[in-house]
C-alpha cells in the first residue's frame, strides 16, 4: 500500500491547485476576499479582529515600550542563532558523513508530515502561534500610527502555513527606522515570551500528576549483574525490598544503603503492562554486587582509567563493599513529569529556576525527536495518574495528559516560530531587522556621505548577508546528502 502513497498524494495537490484555478476564474477568490498567491497558497483576508486590536493598542507608550524591549530581545537570540547555524555548519563541514540526513519532510516541521511532530495538537498550537504573532504585529503598527488593513491565513489545503497582518506598506516603508525595527521584532518577541509563560503552565501541570503504583523503575539493565540474573526488565516497577514498601527513587536508595555486596534480597516488582494494561505481581530473589568493583572494572585495565575512575569514586562517596542492583537510570514512576515541574519545586532556588527557564526551551526541543513524537516516553507515561488537586480530579488522567500535551507542542511550536523567525536573512523577521540595523550602521559609517549612497551600500550589505546566510543554512542539509 505504501507504494500509493505518492499517487494520492499528487491528486491532492492536484486538485488543491486546480481548484484554486477555478475560483480564481469565477470569482469566488475575490468575494471571500481572497488571493492566490505563488501558484497554490491560499491568502485568506479578514477584517476580523480590527476593532479588538484598537482596543488593546491604546496603550500606546506601554507597546513602544515593549517593542524598544522585544529589539534588544531579538537581537540577542538572534546572535544565538547565528552562532548555533555557524556551529552546525562547521560540525557538518568537519565530518559530513556522521551526520544524520534527515528526510525532505522531517525539514519542514509540518505537523502530520515531519516524523516527530503529530497533527493534533501542534496543528492547534502553530494556529495559536501565528495568530499571536501577526496579531503583535498588528499592534505594533498601531501603537506607532500605521493602518492595519487586513489580517488573515496562508493556506495549502486545510494546512495554515502561516499568518499575516497587513500595515500600510506606504506608510511602513515611511515610518523612521526605529519604529519599524520595533514592528518587525515585536512578533518573534511575542513567540518567545510565549514560551516561557507556556513553561510555566507545563510545569504546573506537571505537579498534578501522581504515581498510579508507587515505586521505582530503571530503563535499562546492566549485563552480567544481579539484577539481570534474577529476570528483572526495563521498566518493570520494584515495590518492596525484603518486604519494606519503596514508594519512590530516595527510599529505595535508603534501603540500599543498608545492604553490602553479596547481600541476597527479595525484590517484589509488577511486569510491565500486557495487552489490557494490567500487571502482574513477582517476588525475585536478587544477589548483590560490588559498586566499587563495576566501575573499575568498566576500565579494563586501562591504568589510566582506573586512576581517574577511582578519584570519581572518591568523590561519590562509593567504597568497595557498596551494594550494586545492576540497573541503569533509576527512578521514580513520576519520572516522566518531574523534569518538568522544577518551576514549582522548593528544592530550587529562583536564581536557579531562572537558568532552568532559560535551559528548558532547547531540551524542549530535542524531546519529540528522542521520542519519536511523544513528549513523554510511553512506558512512563502508563505509570502516571492525576493527581489529588481539584484541577487534576476535574480533568482525570486523559484530561491531564492532553493538557500536558498542548502545553507541551504549544511552547515547542512557539519557541521554534520565534527562533526561526530571527535567522537575518529575508523575508524572516530578523532578515528585515538586520538590513534596517545595516542602515543605521553604515549612515553611522558613512557619516556626510549622500544618503542614496548609504541606502545602496545598506542595502547590498543587507542582501550579501542573506545570501551569506542562505548559505550556511544550505550546508548542513546539503552536505551530508552529498556525501551519503
Amino acid at each position: 500500500m505504501r507504494g500509493f502513497a505518492p499517487i494520492w498524494a499528487v491528486g491532492i495537490i492536484a486538485a488543491w491547485y486546480f481548484g484554486l484555478l477555478y475560483l480564481e476564474q469565477n470569482g469566488t477568490l475575490d468575494r471571500w476576499n481572497a488571493t492566490r498567491v505563488l501558484g497554490m497558497i491560499l491568502m485568506v483576508r479578514t477584517g476580523r479582529g480590527k476593532v479588538a486590536l484598537e482596543k488593546m493598542a491604546r496603550p500606546r507608550r506601554f507597546w513602544r515600550a515593549y517593542g524598544e524591549f522585544s529589539i534588544w530581545l531579538c537581537f540577542i537570540v538572534m546572535l544565538g542563532v547565528i552562532l548555533l547555524i555557524v556551529t552546525a555548519t562547521l560540525t557538518t563541514a568537519a565530518a559530513p558523513s556522521e551526520q544524520n540526513v534527515l528526510p525532505a519532510s522531517d525539514l519542514l516541521l509540518i505537523p502530520g508530515v515531519t516524523s516527530f511532530v503529530p497533527f493534533k495538537w501542534p496543528m492547534i498550537a502553530l494556529v495559536i502561534a501565528l495568530v499571536i504573532h501577526e496579531y503583535s504585529h498588528g499592534l505594533q503598527a498601531r501603537a506607532h500610527g500605521m493602518q492595519v488593513r487586513s489580517f488573515g491565513l496562508l493556506l495549502v489545503g486545510p494546512l495554515p502555513m502561516g499568518a499575516f497582518a497587513e500595515p500600510e506598506y506606504e506608510e511602513m516603508m515611511r515610518a523612521p527606522r526605529r519604529e519599524r525595527l520595533r514592528l518587525y521584532a515585536a512578533g518573534p518577541s511575542i513567540n518567545l515570551i510565549a514560551t516561557f509563560v507556556v513553561l510555566i503552565l507545563l510545569s504546573a501541570t506537571a505537579t498534578g500528576f501522581a504515581a498510579k503504583t508507587p515505586g521505582v523503575h530503571a530503563s535499562a539493565i546492566i549485563e552480567d549483574t544481579g539484577a539481570e540474573d534474577a529476570g528483572l526488565m526495563p521498566y518493570e516497577i520494584i515495590i518492596r525490598i525484603d518486604g519494606i514498601r519503596i514508594s519512590d527513587r530516595s527510599e529505595f536508595l535508603e534501603q540500599m544503603d543498608l545492604l553490602t555486596a553479596g547481600d541476597e534480597v527479595t525484590l517484589t516488582k509488577l511486569s510491565t503492562p500486557n495487552s489490557d494494561g494490567s500487571r502482574t505481581v513477582r517476588d525475585i530473589s536478587v544477589t548483590m554486587g560490588d559498586r566499587y568493583n563495576h566501575h573499575i572494572g568498566l576500565c579494563e585495565g586501562d591504568s589510566a582509567c582506573i586512576e581517574y575512575t577511582e578519584e570519581w569514586l572518591v568523590d561519590m562517596g562509593i567504597e568497595q563493599g557498596d551494594a550494586f542492583l545492576g540497573v541503569s537510570n533509576l527512578r521514580s514512576n513520576t519520572a516522566a513529569v518531574e523534569g518538568w515541574s522544577f518551576v514549582f519545586d522548593d528544592q530550587f532556588t529562583p536564581a536557579q529556576k531562572g537558568l532552568g527557564l532559560l535551559i528548558t526551551p532547547l531540551i524542549l526541543l530535542s524531546t519529540p525527536i528522542a521520542l519519536d513524537g511523544h513528549t513523554i516516553p510511553l512506558q512512563q507515561r502508563a505509570m502516571l495518574t492525576a493527581g489529588d488537586g481539584p484541577i487534576a480530579s476535574t480533568l482525570g488522567t486523559e484530561g491531564m495528559l492532553d493538557t500536558f500535551d498542548f502545553l507541551f507542542w504549544l511552547a515547542w511550536i512557539n519557541f521554534i516560530l520565534g527562533f526561526a523567525n530571527l535567522i537575518p536573512m529575508i523575508p524572516f523577521d530578523g532578515g528585515h531587522m538586520f538590513r534596517d540595523a545595516a542602515h543605521s550602521t553604515m549612515r553611522f559609517v558613512m557619516r556626510g556621505a549622500d544618503p542614496i549612497r548609504i541606502e545602496g551600500a545598506a542595502n547590498r550589505l543587507s542582501s550579501m548577508s542573506s545570501l551569506f546566510v542562505l548559505f550556511i543554512v544550505a550546508i548542513p542539509i546539503i552536505l551530508p546528502r552529498l556525501v551519503a
